[in-house]
C-alpha cells in the first residue's frame, strides 16, 4: 500500500482535527507528496501543518488558501500543483459547505452556496484532473470523494447539503465508467458521524449508543480507507459508494 511517487491533492484541510488533515497525514505516511487546500484557517495553521508534513514524513508538501466557490478555483489548484510538484495522481474531494436550513429557511442563495462548493468544485476538479492525467498517459489515477450517506436516511434541516452531497454519489458512479479505460478509479466514502471537533458532550452521548462498534467515528477511520483506495491494492474497485460507519444505526 505504499504510495511513493504519488502526488495527492486534498481539499478542505483547515484545522487540526478534520478528516482532511487526517487524510494528509495518512497519505504522507505512505510516501505520497501532498498538496492541500484550505479556506480561512487561523493563526498560520496551514504553514505550520505544511512544515509538520515535510519534517515528519519527509515528503514534499504545498498548500493554498482558495475559495472553492469561485468557478476558476479548480483550474488554479491544478495549475499550482502541476507547476510545483508535477501531474497529480490522487485527488481527494474532501471540502464541503454546510449550513442548517430546513424547508422554512431554504432559499436560492443557500442552494447556490452549497452547489458552488459541494458540486461544481468537486465536479470540475475531477474532470480537469482526468483530462490532464490522460494527456500525460499516466496509469493508476485515483479520485476519492467524500459524501455523507444521504441514501441511507434523512438529514433534517440540511436540505441544501443533502441534495448537493447526494449528487456527488450519482456523479461518482457515472464518472467511474468514463474513466475506467484510462486506469482512473472513482469512488466515494461516507464516513458516518465523525468527531472532528463539532460534537458537543450532549451529541456524543446521544450518538455513541448508535455505533455498534462502541465508539464514535474518528478522522483517522476515514483516512485509512482513503489510503487503501489510493493504493494499487484497490485498483479493481471503482464506482463504489462505501459506507464506512462502524455499524452506525439510524433507526
Amino acid at each position: 500500500m505504499r504510495l511513493e511517487g504519488s502526488i495527492a491533492i486534498v481539499t478542505g484541510v483547515s484545522h487540526d482535527h478534520g478528516i482532511g488533515t487526517a487524510i494528509c497525514r495518512k497519505l504522507a505516511s505512505q510516501g505520497a507528496d501532498i498538496f492541500f487546500t484550505h479556506w480561512e484557517s487561523k493563526n498560520n495553521w496551514a504553514v505550520n501543518f505544511q512544515d509538520e508534513i515535510i519534517k515528519e514524513y519527509r515528503v514534499r508538501c504545498g498548500n493554498t488558501e482558495i475559495d472553492l466557490s469561485q468557478p476558476i478555483a479548480p483550474f488554479k489548484i491544478l495549475d499550482m500543483v502541476t507547476h510545483q510538484m508535477g501531474i497529480p495522481t490522487i485527488l481527494v474531494n474532501n471540502a464541503a459547505h454546510s449550513t442548517s436550513d430546513g424547508y422554512m429557511k431554504l432559499d436560492a442563495k443557500t442552494l447556490d452556496d452549497h452547489y458552488a462548493v459541494n458540486m461544481r468544485a468537486t465536479f470540475l476538479l475531477s474532470v480537469e484532473f482526468a483530462r490532464r492525467f490522460k494527456q500525460q498517459k499516466k496509469l493508476g489515477g485515483r479520485i476519492i470523494n467524500l459524501t455523507s450517506g444521504q441514501a441511507l436516511g434523512p438529514m433534517t434541516n440540511e436540505l441544501a447539503y443533502v441534495a448537493t452531497k447526494g449528487a456527488i454519489s450519482a456523479f461518482t458512479l457515472s464518472l467511474s465508467a468514463e474513466l475506467a479505460p484510462l486506469g482512473i478509479t472513482v469512488n466515494a466514502i461516507n464516513p458516518g458521524p465523525t468527531d472532528t471537533g463539532w460534537m458537543t458532550a450532549e451529541i456524543k452521548k446521544h450518538l455513541t449508543p448508535k455505533f455498534l462498534s462502541g465508539r464514535i467515528g474518528l478522522p483517522e477511520d476515514a483516512a485509512r480507507l482513503v489510503s487503501f483506495l489510493a493504493s494499487e491494492e484497490a485498483q479493481w474497485i471503482t464506482g463504489q459508494i462505501i459506507n464506512s460507519e462502524g455499524g452506525f444505526l439510524r433507526a
